[in-house]
């Protein structure tokens, strides 16, 4: 067992997870006091499996990832110093819990943040190039500095406060499910993106813009994105962006996995979103009154947008 004498809360959110939420919880299970999980309607066993391994489980029904999370926040019963937020299919590795425990011990009162960075295990092979590691993200901060953003899509953590530190222990993205799930997945994740890309471009609803002490990597990205990326015409980005990644990042030398990877995520993804910002821009042509396009952007996509 490793020694903490900071207490940290673990906050998971969970939908049919049961091929993962077990492994989650046991990579935390040392340095964590709690480990909280906000379900939204599994039938799969999830809310079992998690009650067996001693997580507390909060139900709540799903909007998107930003609401659902932050409505944990809101509202598990967290009293300890720290925060961690983990994904179902996201693993502690060792070393990172030994360098996370001493990290909360020692931390000045000045740091209310720590990044973890993160890679990214496709098909059983880790993606080492292409631009994928490390994605430095902030994960663990002070209980009641941290909020995430409200956005549809690639919501990152906020810190009211304070500043942040970067460990460099293994943290892992493995999701253990095929490419249907991966497709399906990232199908989702265009029709969320092309919303976020639509009101971006005409300011329909509110969305946090800034990332302020969140990590410097994540700031830029979004930055070129969508000052650069997201203007580009059609299809130019997608092509250039994968060429980019696999050729000028060294994407090839990760392999068939890598090969597959970089083309489904690089291109097929960024092209498919592309798209669907073309076929919603073309729903909305001609309507002017910015209640009537949120109220016509949620019937097309099915999402449950905020009123204008």
């Amino acid at each position: 067992m490793i020694s903490s004498p900071q207490s940290l809360s673990v906050l998971i959110l969970t939908h049919n997870e049961a091929n993962h939420i077990e492994r989650a919880i046991k990579s935390v299970r040392e340095i964590a006091r709690d480990i909280f999980i906000v379900d939204s309607g599994s039938t799969d066993g999830t809310v079992e499996i998690a009650i067996s391994n001693g997580a507390h489980v909060l139900r709540n029904p799903w909007t998107n990832y930003a609401q659902q999370f932050q409505w944990g926040l809101d509202n598990a019963p967290i009293t300890t110093d720290w925060v961690m937020r983990l994904d179902a299919d996201e693993i502690i590795e060792d070393d990172l819990r030994a360098e996370l425990a001493d990290a909360l011990q020692a931390a000045s009162p000045a740091v209310t943040g720590i990044n973890l960075k993160r890679k990214h295990v496709f098909m059983g092979r880790w993606i080492k190039h292409g631009g994928r590691y490390p994605l430095v993200l902030l994960r663990v901060w002070r209980t009641g500095i941290g909020r995430i953003e409200q956005r549809w899509m690639d919501e990152h953590m906020l810190l009211s406060e304070g500043r942040t530190i970067t460990l460099n222990g293994g943290f892992s993205d493995h999701n253990l499910n095929d490419l249907t799930f991966f497709t399906d997945k990232h199908n989702k994740y265009a029709t969320r993106e092309a919303v976020d890309i639509i009101n971006q471009r005409r300011k329909l609803f509110a969305r946090d813009e800034s990332l302020g002490e969140a990590s410097v990597q994540a700031t830029r990205k979004r930055a070129t994105k969508e000052k650069f990326y997201n203007n580009l015409p059609f299809a130019m980005g997608p092509l250039f962006y994968f060429l980019y990644r696999y050729i000028i990042q060294r994407g090839f030398l990760d392999g068939i996995e890598g090969a597959i990877y970089h083309g489904l995520q690089g291109f097929w993804y960024r092209f498919l979103v592309d798209a669907k910002v073309l076929e919603l821009e073309r729903d909305l042509k001609g309507v002017v009154d910015p209640k009537l396009q949120v109220r016509r952007l949620a019937e097309l996509t099915g999402l449950k947008l905020p009123a204008a």
